[in-house]
């Protein structure tokens, strides 16, 4: 897959070192989807290895996608690309990865920390094609409450915080219980150990549960092997129970990985 040159429309500070990035790349827009990201190289020529970022929106027919992503600290790519405006160009890969499935039902959306922006694209897409609002479940840990309001056209939102400083004080899964919550199938976004009480959340209800994972990438084209993650099955490319997070994923089937 060749680069695309984009070009940033508008990029705003959302607090907590979280930005977000609104490129016109008609090329990717046309072909995202709700799960899958793009690989963004820094001008750097020191920095080799570009830098995974899931789609947070995207609109084929104005060609636009959006990128909402975390500076990870100083002289990394990220602070690079916060520093960027309306105007500059940035190179980028994709769509990459596999993204997340529309079935029927009752769907329970869950995101926490950076793995929340894909959720506002699914849950976009889940109403477009609906017409019914789905529930949200928002995770922050030291940070504020970025997107969400931008949730709020396309659900009901529910928040869980680690400070208690907004909804329930506790995890999404807390959040879950608390509010009484219900669902035909789970769609998650975040850090595993978030993960991993989705996946039991969804075994002590019995549906089933596809879990987007945040593995630490370096081709992201499936090549370096550098992103795998256990899994519960064989991978016929490399003989274990392993896959790659890039091309396997990012979204799995909650039975198909091993997040003991």
């Amino acid at each position: 897959m060749e680069k695309t040159v984009g070009k940033i429309l508008r990029q705003d500070a959302l607090g907590g070192n979280v930005f977000s990035m609104e490129i016109e790349a008609p090329e990717v827009a046309s072909q995202a989807g709700a799960g899958q990201f793009v690989n963004v190289y820094t001008k750097d020529a020191s920095k080799l290895l570009p830098r995974p970022i899931s789609f947070c929106g995207f609109d084929a027919d104005k060609g636009t996608i959006r990128l909402v992503y975390r500076v990870t600290g100083k002289g990394t790519g990220t602070e690079e690309f916060s520093s960027l405006g309306a105007g500059d160009r940035i190179s980028l890969v994709g769509p990459l990865g596999n993204g997340f499935p529309l079935l029927n039902g009752t769907p329970l959306l869950i995101g926490g920390g950076i793995g929340i922006p894909p959720m506002l694209a699914l849950g976009k897409n889940f109403y477009e094609r609906t017409g019914r609002r789905v529930r949200f479940v928002l995770g922050y840990r030291g940070l504020p409450l970025f997107l969400k309001e931008e949730f709020e056209p396309y659900g009901d939102v529910f928040v869980s915080t680690d400070d208690g400083s907004g909804g329930t004080h506790g995890t999404v899964i807390d959040a879950v219980k608390e509010n009484g919550l219900s669902a035909d199938i789970l769609y998650a976004c975040g850090p595993v150990p978030m993960l991993r009480g989705v996946k039991a959340l969804s075994q002590e209800w019995g549906i089933t549960a596809y879990l987007s994972m945040e593995g630490r990438m370096a081709c992201g084209v499936g090549a370096c092997l550098a992103c795998v993650c256990k899994t519960t099955k064989t991978d016929a490319h490399s003989k274990v129970k392993n896959a790659r997070v890039c091309v396997d994923g990012p979204v799995f089937k909650a039975e198909e990985v091993d997040l003991s």
